[in-house]
């Protein structure tokens, strides 16, 4: 008889985010993943400091010599909803094997310097847009800044990420930009607990990452504002985003003064809806680029695919070895916090054919009640045989299957 071989996902209710452990035990080897760890400041359950320390203890009790050690961390894309919590220093006292990040992340390839930079300039740019408004912001420039604020390079944690300015993990760590350019990099085996990790994406396809570029000049200027390295953001306080070093003595970023006849700004600053399409395409842009991936273990499948949106979707599904191993899952992480665009209705309908969970990472924005997560969506896994599990709504514990610790975490074991 073969040994078998369980699968533990933990999804933590941190709000508005995303948080999960991935656990593998086979026979006395263990191998443990973290995919994301961040919140949306308009949506936070607690502070995001107490989540990291409720993982961190999870990790130490769980560890045989009571160090925490993960093997792998994937941080899928750097809006502050999925990475804010890698601010916290309480990660310096964690060891870490690796960890995956898009590959727009990596400063030796061209093509993700210049989309990478030219998100973070979008970023910079429409909050300085923003913050030249001052006070008394109506509700849809507030929104306009919320999504810049979780376009913003959040530099504390991706520091932490990458390994940069002094700051990292307890021991020191692999960082693998994904999917890489050899696609042999893209397969990853892990043979210990038979786990084999397919990268599907973020595309590389220009087809595709065209879609995924920042608002056009035409449609809100583009100002660069470049943060200083000693910026001294924490995990539960963002960086002051209108430091005075942004700004010439008229008030007016450095840039836009240079630039404002040609980009007509007092015109697009009497627009708020112009300002809040053009925030909404730059955080759909970002979404794009998630690491988008599926775990499979001895044939139970995974699939995590971020915040990925219609385009990234599209590049998946396109490729029919990829179409293959997203037809057959045990679980799915519900993208975008259950959004209109982050989960195809083909994939709902058609594509995924077996039964499976699907959580859904979720915490209230006031503003997207009555639109995040999409209640049809939601209707339609539960109608295609798929049990949905919400952050925000423990469900009943199932011995052997599903676990529940309060409102802190909600688990579900697989056995492959």
């Amino acid at each position: 008889m073969s040994t078998p071989t369980t699968i533990a996902v933990r999804m933590y209710n941190v709000g508005f985010g995303d948080a999960f452990t991935v656990t593998v035990r086979h026979a006395d080897q263990t191998w443990r993943m973290l995919v994301d760890c961040g919140v949306h400041s308009q949506g936070r359950v607690r502070p995001i400091r107490e989540s990291v320390q409720a993982i961190i203890a999870d990790l130490t009790a769980a560890a045989a010599d009571h160090h925490p050690h993960l093997d792998v961390i994937v941080a899928t894309h750097h809006h502050a909803d999925h990475i804010s919590g890698f601010a916290c220093d309480e990660w310096a006292g964690v060891a870490v094997d690796e960890v995956w990040v898009p590959f727009v992340e990596d400063p030796d390839d061209a093509d993700a310097r210049r989309i990478r930079g030219g998100q973070a300039d979008a970023a910079d740019g429409l909050a300085a847009l923003i913050g030249k408004l001052g006070n008394g912001l109506s509700a849809s420039v507030e929104q306009a800044l919320d999504f810049a604020v979780n376009s913003q390079g959040n530099a504390a944690a991706t520091d932490r990420l990458l390994g940069r300015n002094k700051k990292g993990f307890a021991s020191a760590h692999r960082v693998r930009y994904l999917p890489g350019k050899d696609k042999a990099d893209n397969t990853i085996e892990v043979e210990r607990v038979g786990l084999v990790a397919h990268i599907l994406g973020p595309p590389r396809d220009e087809r595709f990452l065209a879609r995924m570029n920042p608002p056009a000049k035409q449609t809100w200027p583009v100002v660069r504002a470049v943060a200083s390295p000693e910026s001294a953001e924490t995990c539960d306080k963002p960086a002051n985003l209108f430091n005075p070093r942004y700004f010439a003595q008229d008030g007016l970023p450095l840039e836009l003064t240079q630039a404002k006849d040609q980009l007509k700004l007092e015109e697009l600053l009497d627009h708020e809806d112009r300002l809040l399409r053009a925030a909404a395409i730059l955080e759909n842009a970002v979404n794009n680029t998630s690491v988008f991936f599926v775990l499979d273990i001895s044939g139970t499948r995974l699939l995590f695919p971020g915040d990925a949106q219609q385009g990234a979707w599209d590049h998946v599904l396109a490729d029919a070895h990829n179409a293959a191993l997203l037809s057959d899952l045990a679980f799915y992480k519900v993208g975008h916090h259950g959004s209109h665009n982050a989960t195809p209705r083909e994939f709902v309908e058609t594509d995924w054919k077996t039964k499976g969970y699907a959580m859904v990472p979720f915490g209230l924005v006031e503003r997207w009640a009555r639109t995040i997560p999409k209640q049809s969506l939601l209707n339609a896994l539960r109608n295609h045989h798929h049990t949905v599990i919400r952050a925000d709504e423990p469900p009943r514990a199932v011995p052997g299957s599903v676990a529940v610790h309060g409102d802190l975490w909600t688990e579900v074991t697989l056995t492959a």
